[in-house]
């Protein structure tokens, strides 16, 4: 960092597990990219900001140059085997606490597999749209659905550090920020069963292929029943913007103040000033300040900087948003070192801050928000 003292013991306030198996070249390649699909005829996902922040930042932590060829890290990530390699790379991230989103298909290490690893503490962040498909495979009913779900989301509050949605941000409240009537309710649940249960004789008959009504849910009214009944237990909310504008949120926001449940802003970018000032403007909103950072490479520090004209410091919070490699996590962390301390080093330089504030600012942001938020230390 530039005239400012290392941010230690980050907390990344939301990742994923990494996969457990050896990958090839083109399954590591996809991981890269939060694309649908894979890269174009005659391109690489490596020629990004991601893909060459990869090579900069791990090979060294597999006894290679920086910089080396693709196929040249993945033969070494190979010879070193899947657990070693995840060993090296996540031990090298210097995050104390792994706050970790389960919901995610896919073969991938839980919290305490993170932890073991790493050699740090993990924590389960419960993702909504998952809880209520496990529900809804054990429930015959909506009556017996909404009863179980309820029983379920109480039961996951206490050893969950947060929920987590990602279609509620941008299907349920930013329709109608209020929570949805009994009746409402108990109809959309009923279509959704409904269509999973088609879903199903369509595949025991192998007639047609994957439906509207089968997955998580999506209808507004559902998604929304989700998000107030993780409110009512008073554990954080985060919620995924994806490309939406978080102003959106804004009727939510207001409708959820003095509840006492935080609402932590996702995946912003490119809309993270709008999150910043979100977050300025209520006292119960918290803005996250990755993976943004992770996929802008060499411009993070512009992104860093222009989250930090809106938002209150003590709003904005660390995360790696990591999944699938190990290799994401040990750049989002690398990125926001950097990032944060040249820019809070250029403001000490620049006579702009004093380098105790600086060094207490990037605490803050590092981990001391989110101990706070997520009552770490309790």
């Amino acid at each position: 960092m530039t005239d400012t003292p290392p941010v230690a013991d980050l907390v990344d306030q939301h990742c994923h597990g990494v996969l457990r198996a050896e990958l090839g070249l083109a399954t590591f390649e996809a991981q890269l990219s939060s694309a649908a699909s894979g890269p174009a005829p005659g391109t690489t996902f490596f020629d990004t900001q991601t893909g060459f922040s990869v090579r900069r930042w791990c090979p060294p932590l597999l006894d290679l140059e920086a910089h080396c060829a693709p196929a040249r890290y993945l033969a070494r990530r190979r010879e070193l085997g899947v657990v070693e390699t995840t060993r090296r790379l996540l031990r090298a991230t210097g995050v104390a606490t792994y706050l970790v989103d389960t919901g995610l298909p896919g073969d991938l290490t839980g919290p305490a597999e993170i932890a073991s690893a790493a050699g740090a503490e993990a924590r389960e962040i419960v993702r909504l749209e998952a809880l209520a498909e496990q529900v809804a495979d054990t429930s015959g009913t909506a009556d017996t659905f909404l009863v179980n779900l309820a029983e379920a989301v109480h039961a996951a509050s206490a050893s969950a550090v947060a929920f987590t949605s990602v279609a509620g941000a941008l299907h349920g409240p930013a329709r109608n920020p209020r929570p949805p009537g009994p009746g409402e309710v108990r109809t959309a649940a009923g279509r959704w069963l409904a269509g999973r249960e088609a879903e199903r004789r369509a595949a025991r008959s192998g007639a047609g292929d994957r439906r509207t009504g089968c997955g998580p849910p999506a209808d507004p009214v559902l998604l929304g029943h989700l998000l107030w009944s993780a409110v009512a237990c008073g554990l954080p909310l985060q919620l995924h913007l994806g490309t939406a504008d978080p102003m959106g949120l804004a009727g939510f926001a207001a409708a959820t103040a003095g509840l006492g449940t935080d609402l932590v802003l996702l995946h912003s970018y490119p809309h993270h000033r709008r999150a910043a000032q979100l977050a300025g403007a209520h006292p119960h909103v918290y803005a996250d300040l990755g993976p943004a950072l992770a996929r802008t490479g060499a411009r993070a520090d512009a992104v860093l900087a222009e989250a930090l004209e809106l938002a209150p410091f003590g709003k904005l919070l660390f995360s790696t948003g990591a999944r699938a490699l190990p290799e994401l996590h040990v750049v989002g962390a690398r990125q926001f070192r950097e990032a944060l301390g040249r820019v809070l080093g250029g403001w000490v330089a620049d006579g702009a801050w004093s380098r105790t504030d600086a060094a207490r600012v990037a605490a803050m942001i590092g981990s001391g928000n989110a101990r706070r938020v997520y009552r770490l230390d309790c």
